[in-house]
């Protein structure tokens, strides 16, 4: 665990925002965060935070690089150092996260066998050398003005809220902020209200909700059941979207109360109708990176059918071993791959000739199912094909009392969980408070926001307090 939590929030933060609010001069709260930040991923990994630097450096040289060519009006040299760049980042981020794999998936060659290096696994690696390309590529692109201060892209690459966990933020989302930026007591209390909102999402929903996955989706294979798996693999959907939407919540939370503005990176992803619309709403900001910098630089879908395939495989196969260096990552892309080109290409045509009713309950169905046998092929990095196996009933039986009595123990947790995985609470809240008129309903919304910050936040730290159980699911990544 890369921080004591209940340090963290009662420790960490305060001492942060003690020393950070009295400084009117934005380069003194910039030095004060960034020595925060260095802090907190030190704190986690004391000699890879060199990678860190080393990465950032890199980045940086480039940049200057890469904007001096094209003052120059040298495209072709600008474009010969951006590729560097590129290369140098996935150099460092494949050798970390990737060697592994490879040489494992080499040694299944019959005759081979190599030695597996263990290599150390940077925490959050994928997060801050996508963000340090985007820099490079956003310079290139004339989307960001370089940056010539190199605290500044220090600060920006290792800014604590978000760099072990996401979301992805791009340097051309926070160019001007980095450099000018104000803080205020709204912010403040809209921060603190995201930040509970996520906490809540993570100590008191993701983790019981991952508990009871485990209990089942962990169960030796003999012992497994067709109900175990499903019931399994709808609490692990469960866990993931709120550990994951609940990281976010609190980075784009802290971000508020330093003065940033991240980008939303969920925006209820289970209440989709299809795969694609699914992918709009889950893990945004990792989607639209892989659309911005690698679908449509391929050509997108304007292209031929056959490059149009190619393009979504292509980026289907990183979206999955971004997530982990396994092979049922690259599974569970290709998996959305087909998907997506069903959709587009067969689903679709024939959802436009039936009833809409109909179809908009057939979907929704669907993408339940789809999830599910998606979230499992994602869980399992082991043993994939049985789990499928079992999951469909073929040689296994179809329950059990264990599941019967897991789900009465936990209906009232999956109920919860559900509801607020859909927009049903903040529609009530919104037609409740319109009819209080404008000064009305800030203060009742102002008065909710306070109480359950203060529920949330003391729920919370008495979960942590009595709780060991409390996996990080993408500190890996």
């Amino acid at each position: 665990m890369l921080f004591s939590n209940l340090l963290f929030i009662y420790i960490f933060l305060p001492l942060l925002f003690i020393l950070y609010y009295p400084f009117k001069n934005q380069i003194w709260r910039n030095a004060v965060l960034t020595v925060f930040s260095m802090f907190f991923y030190a704190w986690g990994e004391p000699v890879l935070v060199l990678l860190m630097l080393a990465i950032i450096a890199v980045n940086y040289v480039f940049g200057l690089i890469i904007s001096r060519c094209i003052t120059a009006d040298k495209k072709a040299s600008a474009k010969v150092a951006l590729a560097l760049s590129v290369v140098a980042n996935l150099a460092a981020l494949v050798y970390f996260k990737y060697a592994g794999f490879f040489v494992s998936s080499i040694n299944l060659i019959p005759g081979l066998s190599f030695d597996v290096p263990e290599i150390l696994l940077p925490l959050g690696i994928s997060f801050f050398t996508f963000q340090a390309m985007s820099y490079t590529v956003d310079v290139y692109r004339s989307d960001a003005p370089v940056q010539k201060n190199f605290f500044y892209l220090l600060l920006y690459v290792s800014l604590f809220p978000q760099l072990i966990a996401g979301p992805i933020v791009r340097y051309r989302d926070v160019c001007a902020e980095i450099e000018d930026r104000t803080v205020s007591v709204h912010k403040m209390n809209e921060g603190i209200f995201r930040f509970s909102v996520g906490l809540a999402k993570k100590v008191l929903l993701a983790n019981p909700c991952g508990q009871v996955s485990d209990s089942l989706l962990a169960t030796p294979i003999a012992d497994a059941t067709v109900s175990g798996s499903w019931l399994g693999a709808l609490f692990f959907a469960m866990q993931i979207y709120y550990d994951f939407s609940g990281y976010s919540d609190m980075a784009i939370g802290m971000g508020k109360m330093l003065g940033f503005e991240f980008k939303e990176n969920f925006n209820y992803p289970y209440i989709s109708r299809s795969a694609t619309e699914f992918w709009r709403r889950w893990h945004i900001s990792l989607g639209t990176f892989f659309r911005d910098y690698l679908y449509i630089p391929l050509g997108g879908s304007r292209c031929s059918k056959f490059k149009w395939f190619r393009n979504v495989l292509v980026v289907w196969v990183l979206t999955g071993m971004w997530h982990g260096a396994s092979w049922n990552f690259i599974i569970w892309g290709l998996f959305y791959a087909l998907l997506l080109l069903l959709e587009k290409l067969v689903f679709m045509p024939i959802g436009e000739k039936i009833n809409k009713g109909i179809s908009t309950v057939v979907s929704y169905v669907y993408m339940i199912f789809v999830t599910l046998v998606g979230w499992t092929i994602f869980y399992y990095t082991e043993d994939l094909l049985p789990r499928l196996k079992v999951m469909f009933g073929i040689g296994s039986p179809i329950g059990d009392i264990y599941e019967m009595s897991i789900l009465r123990s936990n209906l009232f947790l999956l109920a919860v969980a559900v509801i607020f995985c859909t927009p049903i609470i903040p529609k009530l809240l919104c037609k409740i408070t319109s009819k209080m008129g404008e000064n009305g309903s800030y203060a009742i919304g102002r008065i909710f926001k306070t109480v359950f910050a203060v529920v949330a936040i003391a729920l919370s730290t008495a979960m942590l307090a009595g709780n060991s159980y409390n996996p990080f699911l993408y500190f890996r990544f």
